[in-house]
């Protein structure tokens, strides 16, 4: 590829960037829009909103950029919490490292590279890209010091700013956990494995079991239930209730008639009745039915009267048999996976085994897209392939298009289908929380990408027709040296695809738009505050990110002219989450920042690979020198990752026993802890109101115009408690047992 068809792929991507931004600059502000782009906003206050017309309304305009950049740490970290501030945190460090890298690679390795070899130049357009690698770099030349100076001015950096974004973000998960007082999952243990006994329940096992073991601490439990049929079908009657309440039908008693917007006939609109039908007087209808449709699992909440009995308690071997009674720290009430908590403990690592081995087959067959989009980039194969191209691809245009643009939209294609599918395994493998099923997607998406993306890419030519690399491990340096450099080409015009251009369509949302415009024009429906607002895509977006980096990482030196496209992207990417933070997504639940470790140990591996690669650039060029310098390297970042790892790690996998113990003394001298013990009951519960109650609310409240209602989703836990008489898993012992030990 030439400079010209880079240029080509650039200008395309800047384009539909652009068009992409000023329709969003417009789309945001249509009041029609509303429930699209400031999602967040509308879930947590329902502000009156008014179709006025006004000329600002038409005109595009950069307050949205302007927003984004002056907002503050301190407001993200209110706003989306501490792990929306760590994903920003990533990209900081990213446009960070990798402004000293363009800056020194592009005014010292780059002419270098250049100016290689003795050779006549053509002008910079018809220029072929390898003339810009370090491909260019004679054999044995003198010159090849720059490039390992600037290794090692990459790597103190990348080294320099690690250590204080971890120490930082573990400074901040720290202040996150002390400000969460009144967390009820720290005071919570989950337990699994309840072993089965014919002559009692599993309830009566677990208050026998930590009344005799954990006299002084337990305070109670709450039983895990599998919901029957017919708690499903109130779940759904629920949902319908509260969807016809959303859309304000309780007011407009009287019937209606409307055309269609799909056939333009006449349709008449739901009529709900002003006064509650007899059927649902007095006692409700389901309430004999709450026991019997639930069946208890071999799982429970299990509540203490400190965090660090809980803590302590969660993490010690109960049993003597270590398949039974496994207990772990329980998550945040709306971070509970209830589905999950029902599937055997027994099977779980059945299924981690399914999963693995599903992930591999998976990653072995998208090697036949991977091989597709790289017969693209190569002009020979096209024409032996497909004869009758050879008249439209000897046209210029269509020969730049072709081989430089179209082999990255390609593969970007057919990498959206990887996330829904690794969050399918992620939800197989049996995870009891939400938090840990997408951690477990990011981190796969994370491997799939930079196994097919990177190097599936990078030794196509090889690993898939030549099994010799992975059958002698020893010249896996020298292949990638080889083979790396003359994909430079490839990734630039992959960052300007699934980079520039995914980031502008993330601002756009285009799905949910196309939704808004079905629902508003089609089918002729109101504007639905209440529609739940769409979480943050930790495990599409942090993969991206950090796959961007390492192609950063390992191209620097090699190909110092990718370091200005992905500059370009990480600032893009710093404004549009921003936004999309501030607007459009929510948080149901916080994880404390604990994405970072695996951020952290992918730079790692980011710096070890550049580092490799370099070693086998440096030998292939015959430099004993700088090869030599490279070896030290390579050692330093490990021993500053394992320094890391015991410094910072624990921080993230557990809670401090000082902390834990210090805000325990706090509470019990302030008096705040029995208003603790009082709301943890409340905290888990598994199932909602009944639907009685709701519709008995819904009746009571029809003044409100809709305007009070909430998802159950957005609902903090224990909201519902004054609705419910008692919650449905709790064991009596919660309330008649007297405190011990005072």
């Amino acid at each position: 590829m030439n400079i010209s068809a880079l240029l080509t792929s650039a200008g395309i991507n800047i384009g539909l960037c652009v068009v992409l931004l000023l329709l969003y600059s417009l789309l945001r502000k249509q009041p029609s829009n509303l429930t699209v782009y400031f999602g967040r906003r509308l879930a947590q206050a329902r502000p009156k909103r008014f179709d006025s017309l006004c000329f600002d309304r038409f005109v595009p305009s950069p307050s949205w950029i302007v927003k984004a950049w002056e907002t503050s740490e301190e407001e993200l970290l209110s706003l989306g919490g501490l792990d929306a501030v760590v994903f920003i945190r990533t990209l900081v460090f990213s446009l960070r490292v990798f402004s000293i890298a363009a800056f020194f690679c592009m005014f010292l390795v780059l002419p270098v590279n250049y100016y290689g070899q003795e050779m006549h130049h053509k002008e910079i357009p018809y220029e072929s890209l390898e003339v810009f690698t370090i491909g260019n770099v004679k054999e044995g030349s003198k010159w090849l010091w720059a490039h390992c100076l600037a290794l090692y001015i990459i790597s103190c950096s990348a080294w320099l700013l690690l250590y204080f974004e971890y120490k930082s973000i573990a400074n901040m998960r720290l202040a996150h956990i002390k400000a969460s007082a009144t967390n009820p999952s720290h005071f919570t243990m989950l337990v699994r494995a309840i072993p089965w006994s014919p002559e009692e329940s599993y309830s009566d096992s677990v208050d026998k079991f930590f009344s005799n073991y954990y006299l002084l601490t337990y305070m109670g439990h709450q039983m895990v239930y599998r919901s029957g049929t017919v708690q499903k079908l109130m779940s759904d009657a629920e949902m319908m209730c509260r969807m016809m309440r959303s859309e304000n039908l309780a007011v407009k008693c009287k019937q209606n008639l409307f055309n269609c917007g799909l056939c333009g006939g006449p349709s008449k609109a739901f009529r709900m009745l002003s006064k509650r039908p007899e059927s649902v007087k007095g006692k409700s209808v389901y309430g004999d039915l709450d026991t019997s449709t639930r069946e208890e699992v071999a799982a429970a909440f299990v509540f203490f009267k400190t965090r660090y009995a809980a803590l302590v308690a969660s993490q010690v071997l109960q049993s003597l048999n270590p398949m039974l009674w496994v207990t772990d720290l329980a998550p945040e009430p709306h971070d509970v996976y209830w589905s999950n908590l029902c599937i055997p403990f027994r099977q779980l690592w059945i299924r981690k085994i399914a999963t693995l081995l599903a992930a591999i087959v998976f990653m072995f067959l998208f090697l036949i897209p991977v091989t597709f989009v790289q017969g693209l980039t190569q002009l020979d194969q096209l024409h032996h392939s497909f004869p009758f191209l050879r008249g439209l691809l000897k046209k210029k245009f269509m020969n730049q298009l072709v081989t430089g643009y179209l082999p990255s939209v390609v593969l970007m294609l057919f990498l959206y289908i990887v996330p829904p599918t690794m969050m399918l395994f992620s939800a197989v493998e049996g995870s009891f929380s939400r938090s840990g099923r997408k951690k477990s997607a990011c981190r796969k998406v994370l491997y799939f990408m930079i196994w097919n993306v990177f190097f599936v890419n990078v030794l196509s030519g090889s690993v898939i027709s030549q099994l010799n690399v992975i059958s002698s491990p020893k010249g896996i340096p020298a292949q990638l040296a080889r083979a790396v450099p003359t994909q430079a080409s490839f990734f630039m015009t992959y960052i300007l695809t699934s980079g520039w251009a995914s980031l502008a369509s993330e601002v756009m949302q285009p799905f949910a738009l196309l939704w808004n415009l079905i629902r508003r024009f089609i089918l002729r429906k109101k504007d639905d505050l209440s529609d739940k607002p769409l979480s943050f895509p930790y495990h599409i977006e942090v993969p991206r990110v950090l796959l961007f980096g390492l192609l950063g990482f390992t191209f620097s030196i090699l190909a110092p002219l990718m370091l200005p496209f992905l500059l370009a992207y990480f600032l893009l990417a710093f404004l549009v989450y921003r936004n999309q933070i501030l607007n459009v997504y929510t948080w149901k639940y916080e994880t404390g920042g604990q994405l970072w470790p695996t951020i952290h140990n992918t730079t790692i591996f980011s710096l070890v690979l550049m580092q490799i690669i370099a070693l086998g650039v440096f030998g292939l060029k015959r430099s004993p020198v700088a090869s030599g310098f490279t070896i030290p390297l390579i050692i330093c970042t490990l021993l500053f990752n394992e320094y890391c790892r015991q410094r910072f790690h624990p921080i993230f996998k557990n809670n401090a026993a000082q902390m834990l113990i210090d805000m325990d003394r706090q509470d019990e001298q302030s008096g705040r802890m029995e208003d603790i013990h009082r709301q943890l009951p409340s905290a888990y519960c598994q199932f909602s109101s009944s639907f009685h109650d709701l519709y008995k609310s819904g009746h009571h409240d029809q003044s409100d115009n809709g305007e009070n209602i909430r998802d159950s989703e957005d609902e903090k836990p224990g909201e519902d408690s004054k609705k419910v008489n008692e919650p449905l898993a709790l064991h009596r012992h919660m309330e008649s047992k007297e405190p011990n030990g005072k």
